[in-house]
C-alpha cells in the first residue's frame, strides 16, 4: 500500500508538512504514480480474495485514472490478476446521458477497464443517466443503500476538479451528502467542453455519490496531475475545511493520500518555497527561485533587496552562505540578465560564454515541433521570425493534423466552395450532406476529417510563408495517435516515434524547439512531447546529437516561472504585430474556437498578454523594459 511504502505520518507531526493537512506523495511523472496506485488496488483485490470477501471499489473517470486502469488491465492479462471478487461503484454520471454515448462514463469505464478484465457484469454499478426524472430521487437512495449493503467502499479512487469537486460534488455540497442529482458548476462544464465538442453540448446536471458516501470509504486515494490542478491542490491540502472547496472535507478522513505529479504539487508551500518549511541545500537553481520570489513578495527589483528583506522572509541561511544581500543580488541579477538574447540561434562572432545559445555554427539547422498546426506561431512566433531572419535553416514539423479543432460550420463553408468550383462534385456533396445531417457527437467521417486537416494545413502554410519560410521546410507529420476522429486519442505508438526519429535523423538539427506545456498529462501536447523525448532517447548516441540543444516553450495557457527561464527572446512592438498577423492566418481558430477553455480571450490576445506579462516580470526584477518576451527552458537529454 502507498501508506506503508512511504511511511505515513500524521499531518502536523513533522516539519516537512507543517502547512499540510492531508497526506500526499509527489512523483516525477503521473505514469510512475499511476503504477503504484494500481499496485495498491491489486494488492487489496488479492487480499480480499484470500479472505473470500468481495473487494468493493469506488471508481472515478476523467483523464486522471486512465493509466491506473491501463496498469490494472496489464496485470490482469500478464500476471493473472482476477476481478471475479470485485464489486465496483462509479462516482458519477452525466444526466441525462445515454450509456451508449461515447461521452458517458458507462462507455468510459467499459472502454478503459471493464471490457478487458474478468469482472462479473452484475458487479458493475454505474449511475444510470437514463433514469426518469420521476424515479431519480428513489434511484439515488437505492444506489446509496446498495453501497451500504456491501459494508461501504473498501477503496475510493478520486480525481479533483478545478472547483475542488470530488465526484460531481460541486462547491456548496454538504459534508454528509449522499448520492443525489446535482447541477454542474460552469467551470466544470467548461473543463468538459472539449470532450463534448463545445460547452453547449455538455449536460447541465449529473448524478453523483455524496461527500458523506466518499468519506465513509475505508481508504481514499486522490490523483492530481498537471499544472492546471496546482492551485486547487494547494487550497485543498493547506486551506481550511470549507464547502466552497468540497475536497477539503477529506482533511477529516484518517486514511487519505493525495498522489501528485510535480506539476500538480508545484504550489504547495514545501515545493514552491521550501526554505519556509525546513533547512534546505541552497543550489544555484533554488537561490534564483528564492530571490525571484522575494523580489515579487517585496515588490523590489533584485538590486534593491536588503539584508533585512532576506531575514524577515525566513531566508537568513541564504545570506549566511552568500555573505551580503549586495553580493547575492548582483549574482542573481547577472544570471537573469544573461538569459536575455535577441539571437535565439546564437550570435555569430560573439563571446557566448554567458549567452543562452552557442555562436557556432553560425547557421544552424533547426526543427520547431508544433503539436497543433498553430502552436508554433502562437507560442514562439517572434522567435520563429528571428530565426528565419537571422539566416538559420529552419524546419517546421506539425505533429498532428489538428482536424478535430475545426468546427463543422467552418468545414461546411469549404465543402460548399469546393462544390461550387468543381461543379456537381459527388465527394463534396457527401461531405455537405454529412455535416448538415450529423447528430449529437457522431464521429467525423474520414472525408470530413481529411477536409478539416486540409483547412489546418492551408492556414499553416499561409502563416509560414508570411514569416518567409519556404514550403519545402514545412513538414506535416500527422502522427497516427491523434487520428481517431474523437477527442480521446490513442496511446503513443511505435509508428509515432518512428516518424519523429525519421525527421530528426533527416535534418540532424543543432536546435530543437518543442511545446513543454504539461497542463494535461493525457493531452495532445503531452503525448507530442513524450514522442520527442522517446525519439531523443533512441537517437542520443548518434554523433550529430552531441551538437543538438532542445528548448521547450509553453502554449497559450501557461508560461515558465521567471526563475525557470533560460532563454528570453524580447520582441519589439513591430514584432508583436507581426506575430499577431501570423496567428491571424489560422482563421479557423479565431472567433469562438471549439476548445476555448474558461478564458474568453482569443488566442492572439492571450498570448500577447502573456508575452507582455513576462516582459513586465523581467522589468520588475530590475532588468530592461521590453514590449514582450517569449520564454524558453532548456531540456537536457
Amino acid at each position: 500500500m502507498i501508506r506503508e511504502d512511504i511511511g505515513f505520518r500524521e499531518a502536523g507531526k513533522f516539519e516537512e508538512t507543517r502547512f499540510e493537512k492531508i497526506h500526499n506523495v509527489i512523483f516525477e511523472s503521473s505514469e510512475e504514480a499511476s503504477f503504484l496506485v494500481a499496485q495498491e488496488i491489486a494488492n487489496l483485490i488479492q487480499r480480499k480474495n484470500e479472505l473470500n470477501e468481495p473487494c468493493v471499489l469506488g471508481l472515478a473517470t476523467g483523464s486522471s485514472p486512465i493509466k491506473v486502469y491501463e496498469e490494472l488491465v496489464r496485470m490482469h492479462k500478464e500476471e493473472g490478476l482476477s476481478f471475479e471478487n470485485v464489486v465496483t461503484f462509479n462516482l458519477d454520471e452525466y444526466y441525462p446521458m445515454d450509456k451508449n454515448d461515447i461521452q458517458s462514463y458507462y462507455h468510459f469505464m467499459h472502454e478503459h477497464l471493464f471490457n478487458h478484465v474478468n469482472i462479473v457484469p452484475a458487479n458493475i454499478n454505474i449511475p444510470d443517466g437514463q433514469v426518469s426524472a420521476e424515479e431519480l430521487q428513489q434511484y439515488c437512495i437505492d444506489y446509496e443503500m446498495k453501497i451500504k449493503s456491501y459494508g461501504g467502499l473498501d477503496f475510493q479512487l478520486l480525481g479533483i476538479g478545478r472547483t475542488g469537486h470530488i465526484g460531481f460534488n460541486e462547491p456548496g455540497s454538504h459534508v454528509n451528502s449522499g448520492t443525489r442529482s446535482i447541477t454542474l458548476d460552469h467551470l466544470t462544464r467548461i473543463d468538459a467542453a472539449s470532450s463534448f465538442l463545445g460547452i453547449d453540448n455538455v449536460p447541465r446536471k449529473a448524478i453523483t455519490m455524496g461527500i458523506g458516501t466518499v468519506r465513509n470509504a475505508k481508504r481514499i486515494v486522490l490523483l492530481g496531475w498537471g499544472i492546471s490542478k496546482a492551485g486547487i491542490i494547494k487550497k485543498t491540502i493547506e486551506g481550511e475545511v470549507s464547502s466552497r472547496v468540497p475536497a477539503t472535507y477529506l482533511q477529516e478522513h484518517n486514511n487519505t493520500t493525495f498522489v501528485l505529479d510535480t506539476e500538480a504539487s508545484s504550489e504547495l508551500t514545501r515545493v514552491k518555497t521550501p526554505w519556509l518549511v525546513k533547512s534546505v541545500i541552497w543550489t544555484d537553481e533554488l537561490k534564483l527561485k528564492a530571490v525571484a520570489w522575494l523580489s515579487e513578495l517585496t515588490k523590489k527589483p533584485f538590486l534593491k533587496l536588503t539584508d533585512k528583506d532576506y531575514n524577515d522572509s525566513g531566508m537568513s541561511s541564504l545570506l549566511t552562505e552568500e555573505g551580503t544581500a549586495y553580493d547575492l543580488n548582483i549574482k542573481m541579477f547577472n544570471k537573469m540578465q544573461q538569459t536575455i538574447t535577441g539571437w535565439p540561434g546564437g550570435k555569430p562572432n560573439a563571446d557566448d560564454t554567458y549567452r543562452p545559445e552557442r555562436s557556432t555554427p553560425e547557421r544552424k539547422r533547426i526543427i520547431i515541433f508544433s503539436p497543433h498546426p498553430d502552436d508554433d506561431v502562437i507560442s514562439m512566433g517572434g522567435t520563429f521570425d528571428r530565426l528565419v531572419e537571422q539566416g538559420h535553416d529552419v524546419h517546421i514539423a506539425y505533429q498532428t493534423s489538428g482536424n478535430i479543432a475545426v468546427s463543422n460550420e467552418e468545414a461546411l463553408k469549404f465543402a460548399e466552395i469546393s462544390k461550387a468550383l468543381n461543379g456537381d462534385s459527388v465527394k463534396s456533396q457527401e461531405i455537405i450532406d454529412f455535416l448538415k445531417n450529423r447528430t449529437g457527437n457522431e464521429i467525423d467521417s474520414l472525408e470530413v476529417r481529411k477536409l478539416k486537416g486540409l483547412i489546418r494545413r492551408s492556414e499553416s502554410l499561409a502563416a509560414t510563408r508570411y514569416l518567409g519560410l519556404p514550403d519545402s521546410n514545412v513538414n506535416f507529420l500527422d502522427l497516427p495517435f491523434y487520428e481517431t476522429g474523437t477527442v480521446k486519442k490513442n496511446n503513443l505508438g511505435e509508428a509515432d516515434i518512428e516518424i519523429m526519429c525519421n525527421i530528426i535523423e533527416r535534418i540532424k538539427p543543432h536546435q530543437i524547439y518543442a511545446a513543454g506545456d504539461l497542463a494535461d498529462p493525457h493531452g495532445t501536447h503531452k503525448v507530442c512531447l513524450d514522442s520527442l523525448f522517446e525519439a531523443l532517447k533512441r537517437l542520443k548516441h548518434q554523433s550529430y546529437m552531441d551538437d543538438c540543444w532542445v528548448w521547450l516553450y509553453r502554449g497559450a495557457w501557461h508560461e515558465w516561472e521567471s526563475y525557470q527561464i533560460e532563454m528570453a527572446v524580447p520582441m519589439s512592438p513591430d514584432q508583436v504585430l507581426k506575430k499577431r498577423h501570423a496567428i491571424f492566418y489560422h482563421q479557423s481558430q479565431k472567433d469562438g474556437v471549439m476548445f476555448q477553455g474558461d478564458d474568453s480571450r482569443e488566442f492572439w490576445v492571450r498570448v500577447e498578454d502573456r508575452n507582455r506579462l513576462t516582459a513586465e516580470k523581467y522589468h520588475n526584477l530590475g532588468l530592461a523594459d521590453y514590449s514582450a518576451i517569449e520564454a524558453f527552458k532548456r531540456y537536457y537529454f
